[in-house]
């Protein structure tokens, strides 16, 4: 299934705030992102249509494996494209926008030559 880079966005936010938080939860994710809470209402509503994730009582969010495949994939992507970025001396801050905005559009070879790079280097 071919997924929009929005649910990606949704998806590895929902990961970065369980490994920060300990927990995720929609009003966490529309601050995040800066976006309305109706919007993560919908988002969240197609992710679970989508079985990418299931929300509880209480209003958490967990990833179920389909979904915790794709935001490890991009949150994966983002932490090397941003060490990449600072690597060439650019700012923390504008590596990790730059790092969000490259991470749903890079190449597979391209990626992985980042990759490549980033290790050898660090």
């Amino acid at each position: 299934m071919q997924i929009h880079q929005s649910a990606e966005d949704y998806l590895e936010k929902i990961l970065m705030l369980n490994e920060r938080l300990g927990y995720a939860r929609s009003v966490d994710i529309a601050n995040e992102l800066k976006v309305t809470k109706p919007s993560v209402s919908v988002a969240m509503k197609r992710l679970r249509e989508n079985n990418y994730i299931e929300m509880d009582r209480d209003g958490h969010i967990t990833l179920l494996p389909a979904g915790r495949a794709i935001a490890e994939r991009i949150y994966d992507r983002h932490k090397v494209l941003s060490a990449f970025l600072r690597e060439l001396g650019v700012s923390d801050e504008t590596a990790a926008e730059d790092a969000c905005k490259v991470e749903h559009v890079l190449s597979e070879e391209s990626f992985s030559a980042v990759c490549r790079f980033v290790h050898k280097s660090l």
